[in-house]
């Protein structure tokens, strides 16, 4: 397995998660599956089920979690000399050039990208039309209605 690009912020939002669940989730669940074992049989015992689906559910995420930290590449942009170009971490401003909608968007990696939090993915459509791109260039981006072009306004490395 190839490192994957993670921005600061990202592996820190999964560190996170992995805390939470490794000192918070883990002990309830422990917790749930020792009351419900209280109980007597376990056979119908659906307290007992739930909670260990949930213990393996949460479980599963820990691994997860911990595998793509072990093969993390954090990027953390603003130490990056990019040349005023767009890279991996970069905050891209855009303008459609038909319709002059402007949109900012942070290019991340598969993992932290959240189109609400204008957070695209390295691997989508416009951010692999931008990297590589500078201020004023005029970009193609192949989406499914057609070709769109956009013209890059503002980069930014925060």
């Amino acid at each position: 397995m190839g490192k994957v690009p993670l921005t600061v912020k990202g592996a820190e939002k999964l560190r996170a998660e992995l805390e939470e669940l490794k000192s918070v989730v883990r002990p309830r669940i422990i917790n749930a599956i020792a009351t419900a074992r209280a109980h007597g049989d376990l056979k119908e015992n659906a307290e007992y089920h739930a909670a260990k689906e949930q213990q393996s559910f949460a479980e599963g995420r820990i691994k997860e979690i911990e595998g793509k930290l072990s093969n993390a590449q954090i990027i953390d942009v603003t130490k990056v000399d990019a040349g005023g170009k767009v890279v991996f971490g970069a905050t891209v401003e855009i303008e459609n050039v038909d319709t002059e909608q402007r949109v900012t968007y942070q290019v991340v990696g598969e993992d932290e990208a959240n189109i609400k939090e204008n957070r695209i993915s390295i691997g989508s459509p416009i951010a692999r039309a931008l990297i590589g791109k500078s201020v004023e260039d005029i970009v193609i981006v192949k989406a499914p209605a057609g070709n769109i072009e956009y013209e890059i306004i503002s980069i930014q490395y925060i």
